[in-house]
């Protein structure tokens, strides 16, 4: 939680107002969302993949024999969960001491501060700690700094490409792992990841979060099922921020062709600022009227000294509208963004109701036989 406190200079609870922001993420979940909301985002969670600790820890408890047994030369250890969850699992099965004990003279190589936290609560020391805070990095440090021919133990995290640990076994005379959890994809009756990608398709989100790389293939996967990915994509290149806590979580995504949002330092805390930061600075539309000012953020309006939501239908025309900055938007392009239909008397409906819902008399005004344009 400390990291999520990082964010306090500056906090106002309408920080977000009026953003939707999508949290793909399940653990801490609850923070992250926490944080959003209380700076007035409306968030909608999704996770995408779920962690869980193994069905049996017998897998978990003979991997913890065979490293106890091999006294390794090198430990990687990657995150503070997994570290945790496996030693809690060696004391429960009596190889706790044993495992402290075989570890003792072994060059421990945290991936980050909190991985290395969870090696001293086990009352460990490290040897060192990624630069990058990633595994493959402290595969890296691993293959240029020890000789060849050691065993080396790694703790998993849930998701390591498996071509990262040929690259350990080419080297050296023995790899062991041990993964004291897993990640799942969600109960198929649990349709939250589906809404959220037709939200994010359709306008109806400004952010997508996300604090794991698997995460992001689940998520990619469920918009292939969904005949979507390529709509999600153009999505998050476009008017929706896609969000990665680090390099590791952004590397599928950049692959996608979509520049996420990174925060120098790979913590939730600077996650959050970031993306508050970013939203407002780059995401409210503001436009001078002939009837005051207006600031288009997310899916409120401010105008008239009033701050009024939008409804998605309103929200699409009125966008369209400020971002063309008084020039006049085609009926026909407005009708064709309806959802279900492009008929223009619909459309006609629905202009009539944004006007009723902004109460500016005049500020949309009608171009006889051409379209709408903003009064400015």
């Amino acid at each position: 939680m400390t990291d999520l406190l990082e964010c306090a200079p500056g906090f106002r609870a309408d920080q977000l107002a009026g953003f939707r922001i999508g949290v793909t993420s399940d653990r801490r979940s609850a923070d992250l969302i926490d944080a959003l909301a209380r700076r007035g985002a409306t968030v909608i969670h999704a996770p995408t993949l779920r962690m869980t600790n193994a069905l049996s820890d017998d897998p978990v408890i003979a991997d913890t024999r065979a490293i106890i047994d091999a006294r390794p030369d090198v430990l990687l250890a990657t995150t503070a969960y997994g570290i945790r969850r496996w030693f809690e699992v060696a004391d429960a099965s009596g190889l706790g001491e044993d495992l402290v004990d075989a570890l003792a003279d072994t060059a421990i190589l945290v991936r980050g501060p909190k991985a290395r936290g969870g090696i001293r609560a086990a009352g460990l020391n490290d040897a060192g700690m990624s630069a990058q805070e990633t595994t493959e990095s402290l595969i890296d440090e691993v293959l240029a700094n020890y000789p060849a021919g050691l065993t080396i133990a790694v703790q998993l995290h849930g998701f390591l490409e498996p071509s990262q640990l040929e690259r350990l076994s080419e080297a050296h005379d023995r790899v062991l792992t041990v993964a004291p959890y897993r990640w799942i994809e969600v109960d198929e009756s649990d349709d939250r990841v589906e809404r959220l990608i037709e939200s994010a398709c359709t306008g109806g989100l400004d952010a997508i979060t996300f604090t794991s790389a698997p995460a992001v293939h689940a998520l990619f996967g469920a918009a292939e099922s969904m005949g979507r990915y390529d709509d999600l994509v153009d999505a998050m290149c476009g008017p929706v921020v896609a969000a990665a806590v680090g390099p590791v979580t952004a590397l599928p995504l950049i692959e996608a062709g979509i520049e996420p949002l990174q925060p120098e330092r790979y913590r939730m805390g600077a996650l959050i600022r970031l993306v508050c930061e970013h939203l407002e600075t780059h995401r409210v539309v503001r436009l001078e009227t002939r009837h005051g000012p207006l600031a288009l953020r997310g899916s409120i309006v401010d105008v008239a000294d009033r701050r009024v939501s939008l409804a998605p239908v309103a929200l699409m025309i009125l966008r369209a509208l400020v971002l063309a900055r008084g020039s006049v938007v085609a009926r026909d392009r407005l009708a064709a963004g309806l959802p279900g239909t492009s008929d223009e008397h619909a459309l006609e409906v629905a202009l009539s109701r944004l006007r009723q819902t902004l109460a500016v008399p005049g500020l949309i005004a009608t171009v006889v036989k051409r379209g709408y344009r903003i009064d400015v």
